[in-house]
């Protein structure tokens, strides 16, 4: 995506706001938005939006927005988000897909400095990111294990708080051996850490989504060199069959029995361990003992 070419700061629209009494993230301000633009929430974009201020202050507070901290959001929507975190004096770039939103963030985040970029998430080059930026938004579900890969992936970025789905967060969180351990799990343990901040019900949106959600901050250590992806790749198919047996889900990729064995008693595993049971420095080793990663 040609960043320049879609970047527009924010400009006065002509049209009223709503009274400035209420509050951005109250329904009636909302629905008033809304009315007011000829707008309607979009599904296929995973458009809900927060109205409860309480899970807004939460957001912006574990995500670390200070002043003159560099923050990426990801579908500012209605900006309610976006407006709580350029409060605190960060340094604001909201990317949004949606160009029916253009003439609404012009009324929301008039005065807040915020740079808005239009253009699809999927498209945008995180690499060109300033160096320490957070990112701090409230994710749309059917893309979220996408973009969370990338911003994995951009060592610009230091951590990620975002609004997931509570069955996501779970996955994010989970440790080997529970219920939820797969390998979105293994991948975040690969580039970091993850904390549960909260849970967000579902009223806590207009409209309401189908789902719980929760809040969960990941942090990137870019300590570490960035990994090689054979070794991810490795992993994912280790755990694609999360409650099969190690064994049997490298032989599915191309590993031969003897030398599998072998590195499963190499790395102290037992031979019938299923794939959900194994950490991943153990995975690791199994990887570096067939020769995948050095």
């Amino acid at each position: 995506m040609n960043n320049d070419a879609n970047a527009d700061a924010p400009t006065p629209s002509p049209t009223t706001a709503p009274p400035p009494s209420l509050p951005l993230y109250s329904p009636a301000r909302v629905r008033e938005l809304l009315t007011l633009h000829g707008l309607r929430p979009t599904k296929s974009l995973g458009q809900n939006f927060l109205i409860d201020g309480n899970i807004l202050r939460a957001i912006a507070e574990a995500g670390g927005a200070a002043p003159g901290v560099p923050v990426l959001e990801i579908g500012p929507g209605l900006g309610v988000l976006t407006r709580e975190v350029a409060s605190r004096g960060a340094l604001v770039t909201a990317l949004e897909k949606d160009e029916r939103l253009k003439p609404v963030l012009a009324d929301t985040l008039a005065g807040t400095g915020v740079h808005v970029i239009w253009g699809d998430a999927l498209d945008f080059d995180y690499a060109g990111l300033p160096p320490g930026t957070r990112v701090i938004a409230n994710l749309p579900y059917y893309i979220t294990g996408i973009l969370l890969s990338r911003f994995m992936q951009a060592p610009q970025i230091l951590s990620a708080t975002v609004l997931v789905q509570k069955e996501v967060a779970q996955r994010l969180a989970a440790k080997p051996g529970q219920d939820a351990y797969g390998f979105l799990s293994a991948l975040a343990a690969l580039y970091g850490s993850v904390k549960h901040v909260r849970d967000v019900p579902k009223g806590a949106f207009l409209p309401a989504p189908d789902v719980t959600s929760s809040v969960v901050r990941l942090d990137f250590d870019r300590d570490r060199p960035l990994p090689d992806p054979a070794l991810v790749s490795f992993i994912d198919a280790a755990l694609h069959h999360r409650r099969k047996t190690l064994r049997n889900n490298l032989r599915l990729i191309g590993h031969e029995g003897t030398p599998v064995d072998a590195a499963i008693a190499g790395a102290g595993l037992r031979a019938d361990v299923r794939a959900e049971d194994v950490a991943l420095d153990d995975l690791q080793a199994v990887a570096r003992s067939l020769g995948v990663v050095r």
